[in-house]
C-alpha cells in the first residue's frame, strides 16, 4: 500500500433478495371498441370492398326521355304520306301530356290539321248528296268526326289511325244529311221559309208563352196567311216519323203505334177470292165428284176409307180425284 492517504474501500453491492420490483408506468386510456372488435370490423370491410369490386355495378335503368316533336308551322301543307308517320309520334307524346296544358294542346292542334286529308277525302264520297249543301260546310262536319277519332285513339293497340278516324268522319257526315236532308224535295223558296217561321214560331212562343197561331205568325212575319200554310205544309217533308213513332201524347192514353193504324193485305182475300172463283165450277160437276172433294177436303178422310164408303177400290178413288182436280185447276185459271 502506498504512502499518503488510504482511499477507503468500495462496499460491495447489495444483492437482493426477493422478487424484483416492476418499474410503475402510467396506465394507457382506450377509445372506442375493444381491438378484438376492431380487427373484425376492418376484416369485414375488406371484404366488403373486394366483393363490391368482383361484382358488376347495378345501376337502376333511367326513364325514357319524352319523343322530340318538331315544330310544325303549318301542319295543313304536311303531304299525307309524311303525315302518316308524324301522326305516330305525336300520338305516342300526346299519351303521355295532362290535359289543359299548352303542350298538349299543341300536340292535339297539329293531329287535327295533318289529318284535315282524311275528313276531305271522306266528303269527296259524298259529292253526289250534297242537295245544295256546302262542301265547306261538310269539312266542318267532317272534322268533328276526325276530333272524335283523335280523343279516342289508343296508338299502344298498334292499329293505324285511319282505320279509326274514317269511320268517326263518315258516321258524322252520314249524321248530318239524316238530320238537314228533306224526306221530299220541296222547292227552295219553301225551304227557306221553313227556317223562317222556325223563328218567327221561337220568338212569339217566349213573348206569348203558348204557341202562335197561323194569324199571328203572318203579322209578325209580315207574310200571308196562305204562305204561312204553304211553308207549315212543307216543312212536314223535312223529316218523317217512323212506323213505330207513338201517336198519342197524353200519358192516361195507352200509346200506339203509326204502324198499328195502317192497312195491310189480308191473306184471307186470297182464300176468298179463290172460292168465290171456285164454286160455279162445283156445280159443274156430278154428284159423286163433289162427294168425294167433300170427303176427302171437308171431312179428311183417306182414299182408302172413301173406296170403302163408295164401294170402289182405292185406286179408283185416286184417279176420279186427280181428274176432278185437274178439271177445277183448268176452269179456275181459264177464269184468271
Amino acid at each position: 500500500m502506498s504512502r499518503g492517504h488510504a482511499r477507503p474501500a468500495t462496499p460491495p453491492p447489495r444483492r437482493r433478495t426477493g422478487p424484483r420490483r416492476k418499474r410503475s408506468q402510467p396506465p394507457v386510456i382506450r377509445s372506442g371498441p375493444p381491438r378484438s372488435e376492431q380487427v373484425n370490423v376492418l376484416t369485414a370491410q375488406a371484404s366488403t370492398e373486394t366483393v363490391l369490386a368482383q361484382s358488376p355495378s347495378t345501376s337502376v335503368p333511367a326513364a325514357p326521355a319524352p319523343v322530340e316533336l318538331p315544330r310544325i308551322v303549318n301542319a295543313r301543307e304536311v303531304a299525307p304520306s309524311d303525315a302518316r308517320g308524324l301522326s305516330k309520334s305525336f300520338f305516342e307524346r300526346l299519351a303521355t301530356l295532362e290535359e289543359g296544358t299548352p303542350e298538349r294542346q299543341y300536340v292535339r292542334n297539329t293531329l287535327i290539321e295533318m289529318n284535315l286529308s282524311l275528313v276531305q277525302f271522306a266528303v269527296r264520297r259524298f259529292r253526289n248528296r250534297t242537295d245544295g249543301t256546302d262542301m265547306e260546310d261538310l269539312v266542318q262536319v267532317g272534322t268533328i268526326g276526325l276530333i272524335k277519332a283523335i280523343d279516342r285513339f289508343d296508338p299502344s293497340l298498334g292499329n293505324e289511325f285511319a282505320t279509326l278516324a274514317l269511320p268517326y268522319i263518315t258516321g258524322e257526315i252520314k249524321r248530318h244529311f239524316r238530320d238537314t236532308t228533306w224526306a221530299v224535295r220541296v222547292p227552295r223558296r219553301l225551304q227557306e221559309l221553313r227556317i223562317e217561321l222556325a223563328r218567327g214560331k221561337e220568338e212569339l212562343s217566349a213573348v206569348l208563352d203558348r204557341a202562335p197561331t197561323v194569324k199571328e205568325l203572318a203579322a209578325h212575319l209580315e207574310l200571308d196567311e196562305d204562305a204561312v200554310i204553304e211553308g207549315l205544309v212543307a216543312a212536314n217533308g223535312h223529316s218523317s216519323q217512323p212506323l213505330d213513332t207513338d201517336q198519342n201524347d197524353t200519358s192516361d192514353s195507352p200509346t200506339r203505334a203509326l204502324a198499328d193504324t195502317l192497312g195491310e193485305d189480308d191473306p184471307a182475300m186470297e182464300l176468298f177470292e179463290d172460292l168465290h172463283t171456285l164454286a160455279p165450277l162445283l156445280e159443274q160437276l156430278d154428284g159423286r165428284d163433289r162427294l168425294i172433294l167433300h170427303m176427302r177436303f171437308g171431312q179428311e178422310m183417306t182414299q182408302a176409307q172413301i173406296g170403302e164408303r163408295l164401294g170402289i177400290s182405292q185406286m179408283q178413288v185416286s184417279r176420279l180425284l186427280t181428274r176432278t182436280l185437274g178439271r177445277l185447276r183448268e176452269g179456275m185459271l181459264a177464269g184468271n
